[in-house]
């Protein structure tokens, strides 16, 4: 050995005589990865300043002191389809199976602020999730679940505030007053523009409506999460990492400056601002992007939103699995995709977790899909040991210079997209969704070239198909669920529900919080499509600018 080299030396030289493999070595966002890292790539490292404490300021290590020490995070499978009976026996299924909270997902025509009965609905009725025209539906969603004893996650945005209402006034019937619920609307409707393009309003009409739930859940819902800033459809329409990062961080300032217009103190509100992230397959980089995003939110709300309550420098997120990355081909093999995402959303230290079922590439999930999605969960909290410690990978040297270099990029969206005059200018000018096609395209180049590979898809092609027995969507429920919305508007008070939605186009042409008329028209069993086109009325439509 020659003893005048160093051992960094000695290792170049031999690993400069052993040829590396042909393949991609970065992250799935095209970060490139070096083969070794060490101190030298952190050489500017300060503990207190980069990592702290778990519960402590900047949170890169987790936003509770003991972390899944104390309480592991909340299983929250989402789950909706058919009429909301239906979707009310999976709930009490899944309730059976151990899960702690629950997670309703919804049709299209009602994410669209449309009814089961309009033209454009037919063939989408409870096809994808659960059909919710009125409250009556909403009551037979919750029907032998205490609305008071449950958490509920709403992902639905645009006619988020009608779902709201629905919610409020079904627990009320209850027994359970507002401000004992708890639960979450997804109700992030800026990033529908950026990537799910589920809108009914103008973005700045839209945004009067958030701040109008905004100020109501701060007055009457002291548990309750009123958006659930959401990078998970970002990252699902093809963006990086550090993009979804980036765009879910900017809405969420965006949403701040909002609450902040509305006359709130940041203090009052932001406590109860939530996160909903998307853990993709790129174990290290995923891991790297949860810390990154603690570390910014903290730092921002603190020295430029002068939030100074501890828990408005909290960021509590969920997390799904990614969606994107499970494949029809073999999807038995979906069950250790979804495994390894799960794994990273823990230890980037989520506080609820969705694992998808391995048949939804296919189909809406299975029970028995279903069952197993739940159980990896548990296998991963109580086996696998990872709950043991807080923030085991800290320190590593690469998962510590992936987070910096995440952090980094996403500091410079921040910079470009305050150039273009904030978050909803970007949009309007198109700057996200740009941004996310051309990492999208790239990808596809990669994948379609064989630098990336997916098993099953470019790489170990299956020459059998798989037999899996599907979750079918049935066409009754569609009839059923229009059948019970007609005879609904027969026995309801018409005349009432017709003062109600003058009430609520009065609210939104004066500038009244249109909350309080919506609430009304719910109790009254206006429904979603009639609510939603009233506002329509008054606000306008959007069309996406073409930016192409």
């Amino acid at each position: 050995m020659d003893t005048k080299k160093t051992a960094k030396e000695r290792w170049e030289e031999a690993r400069s005589k052993t040829p590396e493999r042909d393949a991609e070595f970065s992250t799935m966002s095209g970060v490139p990865i070096k083969p070794l890292y060490t101190p030298e790539d952190l050489e500017d490292f300060d503990y207190d300043e980069k990592l702290g404490y778990p519960g402590q300021y900047p949170y890169t290590r987790g936003v509770y002191p003991n972390m899944y020490r104390g309480r592991l995070w909340t299983v929250r499978q989402f789950a909706g389809f058919g009429t909301a009976r239906e979707t009310n026996r999976r709930f009490k299924y899944l309730i059976e199976h151990g899960q702690g909270g629950l997670s309703v997902a919804f049709d299209m025509p009602t994410l669209m602020g449309l009814d089961s009965d309009s033209p454009l609905s037919p063939g989408e009725v409870g096809t994808e999730g659960v059909a919710i025209d009125s409250l009556e539906d909403v009551e037979k969603l919750f029907e032998g679940i205490d609305m008071g004893a449950i958490s509920t996650s709403m992902t639905i945005n645009a006619p988020a505030h009608v779902l709201l209402a629905m919610y409020v006034v079904a627990a009320q019937k209850q027994g359970v007053p507002p401000e004992k619920l708890a639960g979450t609307n997804q109700n992030d409707i800026l990033k529908e523009y950026i990537a799910q393009k589920e809108w009914i309003f103008p973005p700045e009409p839209s945004m009067q409506v958030f701040k109008d739930m905004l100020v109501y859940a701060t007055e009457h819902m002291p548990r309750w999460n009123t958006v659930s800033i959401s990078g998970y459809h970002i990252r699902e329409a093809g963006s990086t990492a550090a993009q979804e990062l980036a765009f879910t961080l900017s809405d969420g300032f965006a949403y701040v400056e909002a609450g902040i217009e509305a006359g709130l103190d940041v203090d009052d509100f932001a406590p109860r601002l939530s996160f909903f992230f998307n853990s993709h397959i790129d174990f290290f980089e995923e891991i790297a992007k949860f810390r990154a995003a603690r570390r910014i939110w903290a730092t921002v709300m603190r020295e430029k939103y002068g939030a100074k309550d501890e828990k408005s420098l909290l960021m509590r997120f969920h997390t799904q699995t990614a969606g994107v990355s499970l494949t029809a081909q073999e999807p038995y093999n979906n069950i250790a995709r979804t495994a390894f995402e799960a794994l990273a959303a823990v230890l980037g230290g989520t506080q609820s977790l969705h694992t998808n079922s391995f048949d939804e590439a296919l189909a809406l999930p299975s029970e028995q899909a279903v069952r197993i999605a739940v159980r990896t969960q548990q296998i991963a909290a109580l086996e696998t040991g990872v709950a043991n410690t807080i923030d085991p990978l800290a320190g590593s040297y690469f998962v510590e210079a992936l987070t910096d270099e995440l952090e980094r990029q996403a500091y410079e969206y921040f910079r470009q997209i305050d150039e273009l005059g904030g978050v909803v200018e970007a949009i309007e000018d198109g700057f996200q969704m740009r941004e996310i096609a051309e990492a999208s395209a790239r990808y596809q180049r990669e994948m379609e070239s064989g630098r990336r590979h997916i098993v099953n898809v470019n790489i170990y092609e299956p020459k059998d198909e798989s037999d899996v027995e599907l979750h079918r969507a049935s066409l009754e429920a569609e009839r059923e669920q229009v059948g019970n919305l007609k005879a609904l508007k027969e026995r309801r008070d018409n005349e009432q529900v017709e003062r109600c939605l003058e009430a609520i186009k009065k609210a939104c042409r004066e500038g009244e919080n249109v909350m309080y008329p919506t609430i009304e028209a719910v109790r009254a069993y206006a429904t979603v499509g009639e609510i939603c086109k009233a506002m329509q009325e008054v606000y306008g439509s959007y069309r996406e600018t073409p930016w192409l």
